[in-house]
């Protein structure tokens, strides 16, 4: 009985090996006759293919140099393309060259030192003005008071929807150096004024670049050279009012010449060559630094090509910002040609996206990280 039993089940254990060892033969050939399966690999699928540019847009967009944004500014303040002087012409020139150096000095021409300006002064070297003492300094001159709360109401300095309506909200909403600048500002805004007629829009945009400049290249003196912040944009608003004060003397000796129609192209030449010069000769009667002097000297042509001094080299960079600002909310062009530009030109970095946001009326990211060095500019 129990060898019968013992015998069963080597007999099904066979059976079971038999059945096991049949099945896993056909399942080998079955796999042979198949092909095999290659595996799959990320990198031999296609990548999505970009989309195709719209209508009119570029790959990238243009960068513009430092004497194409001033050639485009001019375009923009004269109104009209500016190719070749018109002959003729050259006897202009020569007057007006000839007129300067009494022309700053009359007073027809030459801006008064603004009255305020050595209290200005003194409170900005002094770290212990009040914002009260700088309010009642604002509030003995009424036209001052005017300019200043139409600046503190700008887009550049508005901070939120409730207008500033008083001196003091100003000072308390912009705060101690932020009221300095305006008052600087304020102070030569009314010589931009000048009465309508041939060139109407020029001093408009000139005071629009003038007081875009100032406010890059105080910044850009205090991050990035190290300098004078209120040296810097005094700096920039008295070479504006260089501008301003040529424009006129050639516009003058225009009117005296019954022969010849004002032309654009030759007074951005006398601009070009005389500016600084003139801007010199004010900074000088109104007793300004030393400092300020020798950075207006960098912005003569014959001295372009020389290392600029660290004041100088803010004016610069002022400048051509200040015009790319002026040139974009003009829309002369975009706001990609106009970044395109500051980074061919060397400036990139969140300190120089911070003051082309501010220049262009852009809030503030908060969460954009901090940069320590924004020296790349190129200053030539």
């Amino acid at each position: 009985m129990i060898r019968g039993l013992v015998f069963l089940l080597i007999a099904v254990g066979l059976a079971a090996l038999i059945v096991s060892l049949f099945r896993r033969s056909r399942r080998s050939s079955s796999e042979e006759e198949r092909p095999p399966v290659p595996p799959v690999s990320i990198r031999e699928v296609p990548p999505a293919a970009l989309p195709p540019p719209a209508a009119g847009e570029s790959a990238s967009a243009p960068a513009l140099g430092v004497a194409e944004v001033l050639h485009k500014l001019n375009e923009l303040a004269f109104s009209q393309t500016l190719t070749t002087s018109a002959q003729g012409h050259a006897g202009i020139i020569a007057a007006v060259t000839d007129s300067l150096e009494t022309s700053v000095n009359n007073p027809k021409y030459a801006p008064r030192r603004p009255s305020l300006l050595p209290q200005l002064v003194k409170a900005v070297n002094d770290t212990d003005t009040s914002r009260r003492e700088l309010s009642l300094m604002i509030s003995k001159d009424p036209s001052l008071v005017g300019g200043l709360l139409k600046l503190a109401n700008s887009p550049f300095y508005r901070m939120n929807a409730q207008p500033v309506e008083s001196v003091d909200r100003a000072v308390a909403v912009i705060g101690t150096e932020g009221i300095r600048s305006l008052i600087a500002a304020a102070l030569v805004q009314p010589v931009f004024r000048v009465s309508s007629g041939e060139f109407s829009q020029f001093p408009e945009v000139i005071w629009d670049h003038t007081f875009l400049a100032a406010n890059a290249a105080e910044t850009y003196a205090a991050v990035v050279v190290n300098s004078d912040p209120f040296a810097a944009q005094l700096l920039a608003l008295v070479n504006g009012l260089g501008a301003i004060m040529v424009f006129r003397i050639a516009l003058d000796h225009y009117a005296m010449d019954a022969t010849l129609r004002p032309d654009a192209t030759t007074i951005v030449t006398l601009l070009d060559q005389h500016t600084s010069r003139v801007a010199r000769v004010i900074a000088g009667s109104w007793d300004l630094s030393g400092r300020i002097l020798a950075a207006l000297e960098d912005q003569v042509p014959e001295a372009m090509e020389k290392d600029p001094t660290p004041l100088g080299r803010a004016l610069k960079f002022g400048r051509f910002i200040g015009a790319l600002a002026v040139l974009r909310s003009k829309g002369v062009i975009d706001d990609a040609t106009a970044k395109a530009s500051l980074q061919a030109s060397g400036a990139t970095g969140a300190h120089f996206e911070r003051i082309w946001d501010r220049l262009t009326g852009k809030p503030p990211e908060q969460a954009r990280p901090r940069e320590r060095s924004m020296s790349g500019w190129k200053s030539r």
